[in-house]
């Protein structure tokens, strides 16, 4: 037998040799192109050639910058305030077939998608306190019922670890996973909503009958539906979230993810609450009629004995009394097991209202702003803003340490910005700062369209990702400039009663 060891060398002519040879493109030489006899080109980003040490020899400042973008760029959302429905009832259907142990998403997708899964419910559950959330997998051409309808989210991982010790086999069957959703969402009320969310990694599906009649029955239900996809885009799929969203496009309720960043980033946009449809024959089918809801708000209790909850009958001495007929349950949100009526807290209410009204994105400050100002630190943490730094105080923007958005603005080392020789306007005759395509600020800080004060890029993703609130507007000072900005309108002639009709102005 011949010894395998020796490496493989075929001859081939001086033609496919040229074909093959990569040249530099034109430019700065950050890419590098060839293209071969058939046609066939590709490119190459020499992205390593965009990195410039610092003065002391580190890549800090560039590091920096690039964190900053990236926080910045998850924050840079369509603020305007929209008519969503904060009660919601979501069944997650988790692809559990054979498909799910490929490792091109680390460690395996099964593992992947059980962890974002559970990071997924507490962020949900936070977001929508108010909520309902079930869990159906997939496999063995079956659908499974993993957790069952409830406001509890500790069910809900506790039964997403057991999944842990089980391994992905068979096929899915979307048929079979739908028709037992439609079953858990027949009895949703009016009043809230009615969603599937599918994580769905494989190619095909295996059902018993007619998939197309079962997409009928969910619009019939008026039941929308979002898919994730792990390996690539399937029709049918993309039939489902096409007549089940009427009035979307179907790039936003079909993605497919990326890489484990990106895969996170589309399973987390999904607690946010839809948007009610307000225009079209389907938007009149799947609005929310307008309706008063009963709700309790009882108080904790501790009991000097232990006694036996309603909703799960175990005994504990704490709990919480239905305010209609006084039976104990456990933790809230819930429904009364026994009169059916929806128990919350007032905080609860209130964390589900800053979906309606959103957190206006606050504005990048320049220099030039920055150096009009007398604020030197964070309103937030009171952590001092850096200096100028030395080459914008010169003008000199020579130094370039990094290339943001494909090398159409460019960070300096001194966290200032600098536009390519084809811009046309001068930074320092603007307010705004260069970086405000990026969401990015040359100068570290972010102004409050309201009470005007200034903050660091980790108080802006903490007030508008956790609080959701602005702490300079919520603060005693901003409260007394709100109240004399209202008063001095009202003492120009403005309307008394704006507000009252939900309009709020947005210039």
């Amino acid at each position: 037998m011949a010894d395998s060891d020796d490496d493989y060398v075929q001859e081939i002519s001086d033609e496919e040799v040229e074909a093959h040879q990569v040249t530099r493109g034109a430019g700065n030489g950050t890419k590098a192109s060839g293209q071969g006899k058939r046609g066939v080109g590709w490119e190459v980003t020499r992205t390593w050639e965009n990195v410039v040490e610092s003065a002391d020899g580190t890549i800090n400042s560039t590091v920096e910058g690039l964190l900053e973008a990236g926080k910045r760029k998850r924050l840079l959302k369509d603020t305007t305030p929209l008519q969503r429905g904060i009660i919601r009832h979501l069944i997650l259907i988790i692809d559990l077939s054979s498909a799910m142990a490929e490792k091109d998403l680390r460690p395996t997708r099964y593992l992947l998608t059980l962890r974002y899964s559970s990071e997924f419910v507490t962020e949900f559950f936070e977001q929508n306190p108010i909520s309902q959330l079930g869990i159906i997998g997939m496999r063995d051409g079956l659908a499974v019922r993993v957790s069952d309808m409830s406001g509890n989210p500790n069910d809900h991982i506790a039964n997403l670890q057991a999944l842990r010790d089980q391994e992905p086999k068979g096929n899915p069957s979307l048929q079979n996973a739908f028709d037992m959703a439609r079953g858990a969402l027949f009895h949703a009320p009016a009043h809230g909503t009615r969603e599937i969310l599918l994580l769905f990694g494989s190619l095909l599906t295996s059902d018993p009958g007619d998939i197309h009649s079962t997409i009928t029955a969910l619009c019939t239900s008026h039941i929308t539906c979002t898919v994730i996809g792990l390996a690539a885009q399937v029709a049918i799929c993309r039939t489902l979230v096409t007549r089940t969203n009427p009035t979307l496009n179907p790039a936003k309720t079909y993605s497919v993810a990326l890489n484990e960043a990106h895969y996170r980033d589309l399973l987390m946009s999904a607690t946010t609450p839809p948007a009610t449809p307000s225009s079209g024959p389907a938007a009149e089918e799947a609005t929310i009629k307008p309706s008063l809801l009963m709700m309790g708000f009882p108080s904790r209790i501790v009991e000097p004995l232990p006694t036996l909850c309603a909703c799960h009958s175990r005994p504990t001495r704490g709990g919480y009394n239905c305010s209609r007929c006084s039976s104990k349950v456990c933790s809230l949100p819930t429904t009364c097991p026994a009169c059916g009526l929806t128990l919350i807290l007032s905080t609860h209410l209130a964390r589900s209202y800053h979906h309606l009204f959103p957190l206006q994105n606050w504005t990048e400050v320049s220099w030039h702003r920055a150096e009009a100002s007398s604020q030197k630190s964070c309103f937030g943490c009171q952590t001092a803003f850096p200096d100028k730094p030395i080459a914008a105080r010169s003008g000199n923007h020579d130094r370039i340490s990094s290339t943001v958005s494909g090398g159409k603005r460019k960070m300096s080392l001194g966290g200032t910005f600098k536009k390519d020789a084809k811009s046309k306007s001068s930074l320092s005759d603007r307010n705004i700062a260069p970086g405000s395509t990026d969401g990015v600020s040359e100068s570290g800080r972010y102004e409050c369209g309201t009470c005007t004060r200034f903050f660091c890029i980790d108080c802006d993703v903490f007030s508008h990702e956790v609080v959701h609130n602005c702490p300079g507007c919520q603060s005693r000072e901003g409260v007394m400039a709100a109240e004399q900005g209202l008063n001095g309108a009202l003492g120009n002639g403005a309307s008394e009663d704006r507000g009252v009709d939900g309009e709020m102005d947005l210039g």
